[in-house]
C-alpha cells in the first residue's frame, strides 16, 4: 500500500473527502517526522515504534574497485514492529 492508497482507504472507511483524508495522513506523517527530528521516539501501541539510530563513521570498501572509502557518521530512522503486529502477520 502506498500513500495515495492509504488516503483513499481512509476516505472510504471514515466517509470523508479525499482532501480531508490527505490532510489527516499528511499531519500524521509530519508529526512522526518532527518527533524523530527532535530526538524523540514514536510508539504506536500494538503497531510498533520509530526511533533514530546513530551510526559512527567507518572505513568501507567500494565493491566495484575494492578501494577503501571513508563512510561518514549518520543517523537513520529505525522501525521496530510491536508484538501484536508480529502476531498478526504470523497468524
Amino acid at each position: 500500500m502506498n500513500r495515495s492508497e492509504l488516503i483513499k482507504a481512509l476516505a472510504e472507511d471514515a466517509d470523508m473527502s479525499l482532501e480531508d483524508a490527505a490532510n489527516v495522513v499528511g499531519i500524521f506523517f509530519d508529526s512522526i517526522k518532527n518527533a524523530l527530528l527532535n530526538g524523540g521516539r514514536v510508539e504506536i501501541r500494538g503497531f510498533g515504534s520509530f526511533k533514530v539510530k546513530s551510526y559512527g563513521s567507518y572505513a568501507g570498501r567500494n565493491p566495484r574497485t575494492g578501494e577503501a572509502v571513508d563512510v561518514t557518521s549518520k543517523k537513520l530512522p529505525f522501525f521496530r514492529p510491536g508484538k501484536e503486529l508480529k502476531e498478526f502477520v504470523n497468524s
